[in-house]
């Protein structure tokens, strides 16, 4: 069984996911309503927008030549959370989503961030924080819709060793609030400026340069008609195919049980043309049960070990009061009658681990 298709390569309709990163004011908003209405093909039925800055979204209503469908995502903003709601827009029928904003997920209530500081902050638990995350890239990445995402932006500095041992402060100028590769998992990214009449372009292909990459100027309905006209030039896809094999790629991370599920409800003319690729969507499953299979006994292991350091830690603090006990004869510790001499009741010290 492979894990692949290999096939001959040809040009085909895809899906663009776009960043658009910027301060209070740079235009991020304005500029996403104006592109993914171009993208939607100047259909405010098919555009969704997706609110996590306490519906602020609705502001812009009446922007646009229709109104848009819009829906509020507010706190815990996990990133299970937010895959849910980009699959709430997909069910309404949406062919582009604009995401404002996309930093909530790293460092809002419920965040990446809280999620990987719960518990003991001295000891975050990244490892959990960002395979949560990488579920959520995987929802924008393989959704059936065009994605226009916000996200904020600060200036932010790091901190390096100087020849002389010292901390030295080295600023690295504005950036995205979020995971630092994020940008560069887009279609295209750009820092907004100047109410949006400036771009910063951090990442684009050359065949929508024209549109999206220009530096200076507004980005317009009329760049994302561009940007859509150039996607659909190419090969033309079915459109129930794309979202039934999307469900399916998104399925995998469910593993091989819940794989089969979702196969079994497609119809017949579906699992026919999806058929050459069951074999790859069947060994991600796989992959998956074994990645949760590993990680469940590495924590078994990691629990085990936690506990023989606690049990260890309770047997040297008894031998303390044991020592102690010897010292002081008539003493009670911790509920244990200690006999004079040292010795001690039949009932062993009561030790919280």
């Amino acid at each position: 069984m492979s894990i692949i298709k290999i096939e001959e390569a040809r040009r085909e309709g895809a899906k663009v996911v776009i960043g658009l990163a910027g301060t209070s004011g740079s235009g991020k908003t304005y500029t996403a309503l104006q592109l993914a209405y171009g993208l939607a093909k100047r259909n405010g039925k098919k555009l969704g927008f997706l609110d996590t800055e306490n519906r602020r979204g609705r502001l812009y209503a009446d922007v646009l030549g229709s109104p848009f469908l819009i829906g509020d995502l507010v706190a815990p903003f996990s990133p299970a959370r937010y895959i849910e709601a980009i699959k709430a827009f997909e069910e309404a029928g949406c062919e582009v989503l604009i995401i404002d904003s996309g930093t909530h997920e790293w460092e809002g209530v419920g965040g990446c961030e809280e999620i990987a500081n719960d518990g003991n902050p001295k000891f975050p638990r990244w490892n959990k924080a960002k395979s949560e995350h990488k579920r959520f890239m995987n929802a924008l990445l393989q959704s059936s819709m065009h994605i226009v995402i916000c996200f904020r932006a600060r200036e932010k500095v790091k901190i390096e060793r100087g020849d002389r041992g010292e901390n030295v402060v080295i600023p690295l100028g504005l950036q995205p609030i979020t995971e630092k590769n994020v940008m560069f998992e887009m279609t295209a990214s750009i820092m907004m400026d100047a109410e949006g009449a400036r771009q910063d372009v951090l990442k684009c292909p050359a065949a929508l340069r024209n549109f999206l990459g220009r530096g200076t100027g507004y980005i317009s309905v009329e760049d994302g008609e561009a940007v859509r006209a150039w996607i659909d030039g190419a090969a033309p896809i079915d459109k129930e195919l794309e979202r039934h094999r999307a469900t399916l790629a998104n399925t995998c991370e469910q593993g091989f049980d819940a794989l089969k599920a979702a196969w079994d409800t497609l119809p017949q003319p579906i699992k026919k043309r999806l058929r050459p690729e069951l074999d790859g969507l069947k060994a991600s499953a796989e992959a998956y049960d074994r990645h949760r299979r590993i990680a469940a006994e590495q924590s078994e292991s990691a629990a085990a070990d936690d506990l023989n350091r606690a049990l260890n830690s309770g047997e040297q603090l008894a031998e303390s009061i044991l020592r102690k006990g010897d010292a002081t004869p008539t003493s009670e510790v911790n509920g244990g009658d200690v006999k004079p001499g040292g010795g001690r009741e039949e009932e062993e010290i009561e030790i919280d681990a």
